[in-house]
């Protein structure tokens, strides 16, 4: 493990990214190893419209290849992350599934259980921004096609926001502050968080660390597995400054971060709440969180992570990350030209124009019909950098440990110290 290439997760996602975000679903929990003319297939999209739409992808691909049976399966985006795990275990996944790459990908790729499409997919992998690729890759080969790339923010109602009397969005974490206090005066609770699900909370302490470390550090951090350098205490400081502001919603450390209309997405959808640090696929979401299926709708509004004052982090770096669609190394080969189905024009486009994320493809980006959505684009593009999500890039035991001990901190039980002593001892455990 310890002499796996990083290199493909390292560090960024970089600038002109043509990106992506999405998720999928239906009931079938059979996993890989079946005939070959069976696709067992997981995803996260269990609410409309992504678990309806990707219903009827799987009847069309059936359609086009007669005798070809989908077995889809929607399931709620942290039981899934849960049961792949336990499938990673033994051994037993499903034929298609969603990948996140990093240091994930590469311990699946090490293990022989994960299919290289380098190959097999190389046209469709042509079509996609290196940038955007280099997250699923292992030592120059390709073992996943991503579908949604893009960066985290907050995610916020425009309507609250005004009738507490905020007139811009924050730009630093000083006016964030100010912006908290303003909507508790107003009588209106300021965030969301997810932190029963702990990566929620996590995303505070990453791009905490995008802010107060330079790229550099990060970079040589991320190679190393040496997390000594200073800023990443401060990282830790600024999320106990952010908690001891007591923004949060009532239950936050065992709120669920997005199944169900009480979850952290689910508050700031029906208006409970004013916003939410949450990713690129958090307009699709809301969406099936909402009995009209329209989220927040135009109410929609998202500002990047605000800049940490004498932080030595790029204002223009980004957080965030992506999915991407792998096969297991025991799938029927059918399932490489699913694969290649999802990845196509008229899929990509049904995905943008559900709001479901950012497509990689580049015909796709046309579709999306979110304005907020679209705004992200151009973030993207113009990043300095993204930093992929540190539990992705580090893998189940290092990036398990740190969103462990800051599930911790969020819970006045752990300091910004004890954070990074934990992610380290599980880094040198993994050396």
């Amino acid at each position: 493990m310890a002499k796996r290439t990083r290199s493909a997760a390292l560090a960024v996602l970089c600038v002109g990214v043509l990106a992506a975000a999405g998720a999928c679903g239906s009931d079938d929990e059979s996993s890989s190893g079946g005939d070959a003319n069976t696709i067992t297939w997981w995803h996260n999209s269990n609410n409309e419209p992504g678990k309806g739409f990707y219903e009827q992808v799987a009847k069309d691909f059936e359609a086009d290849n007669p005798g070809v049976d989908v077995q889809v399966t929607a399931m709620a985006h942290q039981d899934m992350v849960d049961k792949l795990a336990a499938g990673f275990q033994s051994g037993d996944i499903p034929d298609v599934y969603m990948e996140r790459g990093g240091g994930e990908l590469a311990d699946h790729v090490e293990a022989g259980l994960t299919r290289d499409l380098s190959s097999d997919a190389s046209e469709e992998i042509a079509e996609i921004a290196e940038g955007s690729l280099a997250g699923w890759q292992v030592d120059g080969k390709t073992y996943a096609i991503p579908f949604s790339v893009g960066v985290d923010g907050f995610w916020y109602n425009k309507d609250l926001f005004e009738q507490a009397g905020v007139q811009a969005a924050p730009e630093t974490m000083d006016e964030l502050m100010d912006v908290v206090e303003q909507l508790k005066a107003a009588d209106i609770t300021p965030i969301s968080v997810g932190a029963g699900d702990k990566w929620p909370a996590a995303h505070y302490w990453y791009f905490a660390a995008v802010r107060t470390c330079s790229q550099d550090t990060l970079n040589s951090s991320m190679e190393s597995m040496d997390f000594s350098d200073p800023c990443f205490v401060e990282a830790g400081e600024v999320v106990e400054d952010v908690v001891a502001a007591e923004p949060f919603n009532p239950g936050f450390l065992t709120t669920p971060g997005q199944e169900g209309a009480s979850s952290a997405s689910g508050l700031l959808a029906t208006g409970k709440v004013a916003m939410e640090l949450q990713g690129h696929w958090e307009p699709g979401v809301m969406q099936g969180l909402t009995d009209d299926g329209k989220g927040l709708g135009e109410k929609t509004g998202w500002f990047p992570f605000p800049q940490v004052e004498g932080g030595d982090g790029d204002p223009a770096g980004q957080l965030g990350g992506g999915d991407a669609w792998a096969v297991a190394e025991t799938a029927p080969d059918v399932a490489v030209d699913f694969v290649k189905y999802l990845f196509s024009d008229e899929v990509q486009q049904g995905f943008a124009e559900n709001d479901m994320g950012l497509p990689t493809n580049p015909a796709a980006i046309d579709s999306l019909s979110d304005p907020a959505l679209k705004d992200l684009i151009q973030v993207r593009d113009e990043a300095a950098y993204v930093q992929l999500f540190f539990d992705t890039l580090f893998g189940a035991s290092v990036g398990g440990a740190m969103n462990d001990a800051i599930a911790l901190q969020f819970a006045g039980q752990a300091d910004a110290q004890d954070v990074v002593d934990a992610t380290q001892q599980a880094a040198d455990q993994e050396k």
